[in-house]
């Protein structure tokens, strides 16, 4: 009987559809555990697929390419190399599965379905997917190892089955998106597993940019007692080969490396570089192009762009109105220089002159109002996505939360992109960002050490510039009061009451939760954007765009 034993951890970065990709990184992986003595190697959650697949999986075509390469893997371990557990779509009886495979000897030793489909936020799995029973433990050199996918760590039943049919450890593969307070949540949740079960637990998340999700890695072991024995960095690839060991207790996971955990602004940040990061070159963009105001929305935008991308692949516009201050124009063209972009200037009042031209038989007699206001973004939008068509690159808008939850943006206008690092971070964040960034380097940076932008940016008023001396907090109620009521709206769903409790002043609730009802049109029409709360906007949060219910 084997009395010790290596498992691989392969952290590694899928992209959805691409089942040859997959199966390379899958495959260079396992070459590089072998290279280390590993006889076991754990992926991720439908790894071959790419996770989330969405509707994608229902396609036959689709769902022969993931079957094929699972057996093709399969073949592969008749080598002599380590045995492989990976994850995939698999129609089995006219019913479609979210499975994994145990695979070595050359054949498909064990297959087991994920039980707890998650049907929550951006999780729709239950829409594609038929659960499979209760996974019993699968016999593999000497251990007997429970198998359960994802969701299945997070409620007992699994684990417990697991325990009673005499699993020896637990194998959990991922597939589980980042949020800014989840890897403390998914310790919680594991450390109750292992301490209900008494077993080890093997963890591994995929890692990189899917759409508008970031999948952090951040995979773990966890031994007995609850002991962190080995934890893989957080938003890299990685490959992590552990030692086990058979003792009176059962199986032990030798001590090994435990990389330390980003702090909150690091981990926020990183997200955004690697989810636009990965945007970009999974869909093939040559770079990106953004407008470059001199205020602090684009500013932090451009460093997430130069940081995920390269100087080389970020190309910045300044254009500016008569209504651009000078330290606009002086701030967005040092910011440009300290990330080292090329930055081009094209002056959009030729543009507000035409259609001041083309719309005066029609506006006769009326006042200037909001309307000339959104002419001007609407012509910086034409311009910017008029050099996306031309020069290839994609445009990265470049609004926040707090902006896109009250409607303080303008379709076609200052909304017009093809994704936004900002969509999910609330305007008070984006300046703790910037302060952050300037003070750090983030780890796989592409960017420059050292300040990304002047501190001006930061200390300015916040402005459209869109009309002489206007500033945000003309409109809305200051940044700290109008983020701290929307998260109760957004993220927590609290009443009037319960926020008026928090201090808040009721009129003032009652206004932003008007505004944030109004602009739920313009959020669907809104380019995707990393998730980074527990609520994004989009697929967390759903709401009717017709709504009559007013509160209170």
């Amino acid at each position: 009987m084997t009395d010790s034993t290596r498992i691989a951890l392969a952290q590694i970065n899928p992209k959805v559809g691409d089942v040859t990709g997959n199966l390379a990184r899958l495959r260079i992986a396992r070459t590089e555990a072998a290279a280390r003595g590993a006889g076991l190697v754990v992926a991720g959650e439908l790894v071959i697929s790419g996770y989330p697949p969405e509707d994608l999986v229902l396609k036959p075509a689709f769902q022969i390419a993931c079957r094929e390469a699972v057996e093709a893997l399969a073949r592969e371990t008749a080598d002599g190399g380590p045995a492989i557990i990976v994850g995939a779509p698999w129609l089995a009886e006219g019913k479609l599965h979210n499975g994994a495979f145990l695979l070595g000897e050359g054949r498909i030793l064990a297959t087991r379905y994920k039980y707890d489909l998650p049907n929550y936020g951006v999780f729709d799995e239950k829409r594609v997917f038929v659960p499979g029973p209760l996974p019993n433990p699968i016999h593999f050199d000497g251990m007997k190892l429970g198998l359960m996918i994802c969701e299945d760590l997070w409620f007992p039943a699994t684990a417990a089955h697991l325990k009673a049919q005499g699993a020896d450890l637990l194998v959990v593969p991922n597939g589980s998106p980042y949020e800014h307070d989840k890897p403390d949540q998914r310790f919680d949740i594991a450390r109750a597993r292992q301490k209900e079960t008494d077993l080890p637990i093997v963890y591994v998340n995929q890692v990189g940019g899917q759409d508008e999700l970031v999948f952090d890695g951040d995979s773990f072991v966890l031994d007995r007692g609850g002991e962190l024995r080995w934890r893989l960095p957080a938003f890299v690839e990685a490959v992590a080969v552990t030692e086990w060991q058979r003792g009176n207790a059962g199986w032990l996971c030798l001590p090994g490396e435990v990389a330390e955990s980003p702090k909150p602004l690091e981990s926020i940040y990183r997200a955004m570089v690697l989810g636009l990061r990965d945007y970009v070159r999974k869909n093939n963009f040559p770079g990106v192009i953004l407008g470059l105001s001199g205020g602090i929305d684009s500013a932090l935008s451009a460093a997430v762009a130069v940081d995920a991308l390269g100087p080389d692949k970020v190309r910045a516009v300044m254009m500016p109105s008569p209504y651009t201050s000078k330290d606009s124009l002086e701030d967005a063209a040092l910011c440009a220089g300290m990330l080292g972009i090329a930055c081009d200037a094209i002056s959009i009042e030729p543009a507000m002159q035409a259609f001041e031209g083309m719309l005066a038989p029609l506006f006769v007699g009326r006042q200037k109002d909001t309307t000339e206001e959104n002419i001007q973004s609407r012509a910086r939008g034409l311009t910017l996505m008029a050099l996306s068509n031309k020069l290839g690159h994609m445009l990265l808008t470049t609004g926040n939360k707090s902006e896109m939850s009250v409607g303080y943006a303008t379709l076609y206008g200052d909304m017009c992109g093809g994704y936004s690092v900002l969509k999910d971070i609330y305007k008070v964040t984006v300046f703790r960002l910037c302060r952050w960034r300037n003070g750090h380097f983030p780890r796989d940076a592409l960017g420059p050490q050292g300040p990304v932008m002047p501190e001006r940016v930061i200390t300015k008023p916040p402005s459209a510039e869109l009309k002489p001396d206007q500033t945000d907090q003309d409109t809305l109620p200051p940044y700290e009061v109008l983020d701290g009521i929307l998260t109760c709206l957004v993220e927590e769903e609290m009443a009037v009451d319960q926020i008026v409790a928090k201090g808040y002043d009721k009129a003032t609730v009652h206004r932003v939760w008007r505004m944030l009802d109004l602009a739920e049109y313009k959020r669907r029409q809104a380019p995707p954007g990393v998730k980074i709360s527990r609520r994004a906007f989009g697929r967390d949060r759903r709401y009717p765009i017709t709504n009559g219910f007013r509160p209170g």
